[in-house]
């Protein structure tokens, strides 16, 4: 008996970056940023998705805020070094203490500027929360558009 891989979920085509997400951030990965196989190391992506992914929560916020879940997180495509890396963030939900936002990774490749191929997507969760650290009300609640 044989036991084939699991189908990971990869789009091998060109895409194009979103027009309903707003740029929220870019970044070039260094080679100190690689694993032993020469790619980025996923952790490395997860950070910046996690910086990025708060941008927009950080405007309804008025204070303090935390990351407290990572709700789906996909790797599409490995991050090579001198991939020029843009992060586009929607806010998806806002509850009465938390907002979540979902973010898509699209790199250029260094040798193919102009062309986008979509290498990540995650959905996280962040909460507003006060000096103690304990939940608060969001105070700026923005207008949530289907």
């Amino acid at each position: 008996m044989s036991l084939a891989p699991a189908a990971l979920p990869v789009n091998l085509g060109p895409a194009t970056p979103p027009s309903d997400e707003e740029l929220v951030l870019k970044v070039i990965p260094m080679p100190a940023d690689c694993n032993a196989n020469g790619d980025i190391f996923g952790g490395w992506v997860m950070a910046q998705v996690d910086l990025a992914g708060s941008v927009l929560p950080a405007r309804y916020a008025g204070g303090r805020m935390a990351t407290v879940a990572v709700n789906e997180f996909l790797f599409k495509q490995p991050v090579r070094v001198g991939d020029l890396l843009s992060f586009y963030a929607k806010l998806v939900r806002v509850g009465r203490t938390s907002l979540t936002v979902k973010i898509e990774v699209y790199a250029e490749r260094m040798k193919s500027q102009g062309q986008f191929v979509k290498v990540t997507e995650a959905t996280l969760t962040y909460v507003c929360i006060d000096e103690q650290g304990r939940p608060r009300e969001v105070p700026h609640r923005p207008a949530m558009t289907a």
